[in-house]
């Protein structure tokens, strides 16, 4: 995944294992933050993080035409602002990834899932809060 410098707008490859890290940029040196926000995620994301993760992760699958999954959008940007560091964050649009979707069994959306050590720890459908995926992650070990 490419991450980009605050400080001098360079372009950092930083590897899936490594988002949940504070890194240092290769041109300037000065430090990369842990990834803080979704994840717009596809498959090769997803299965990066399966595979490389060393923190859990929550996927929220969603369309823009659901209006559930718009009013949980807040929450999921908080949840990955607040476990930056412990836990990551990702999305993946179901119009976008139907394949992902019928991967995973998503029946109904919003639907989360918390990925750890690459394996599903938990899954729910139906519009949830902030501190309830927050409690789903630190279950999962964040």
């Amino acid at each position: 995944m490419v991450r980009i410098c605050a400080q001098c707008g360079q372009q950092n490859r930083v590897p899936v294992k490594h988002l949940a890290d504070t890194g240092r940029c290769g041109n300037c040196k000065s430090p990369l933050a842990p990834l803080a926000e979704p994840l717009d995620a596809g498959a090769e994301e997803l299965d990066g993080v399966l595979k490389e993760a060393r923190v859990p992760a929550l996927v929220d699958f969603w369309a823009a035409w659901c209006g559930p999954c718009r009013m949980a959008a807040p929450a999921v940007k908080q949840v990955a602002q607040q476990m930056a560091g412990r836990a990551l964050v990702l999305k993946v649009d179901t119009e976008r990834h139907p394949e992902l979707a019928a991967r995973y069994q998503v029946q109904g959306i919003p639907h989360f899932l918390v990925l750890s050590n690459g394996q599903v720890h938990s899954a729910q459908s139906g519009l949830v809060g902030a501190p309830q995926m927050v409690r789903w992650l630190e279950a999962a070990g964040a």
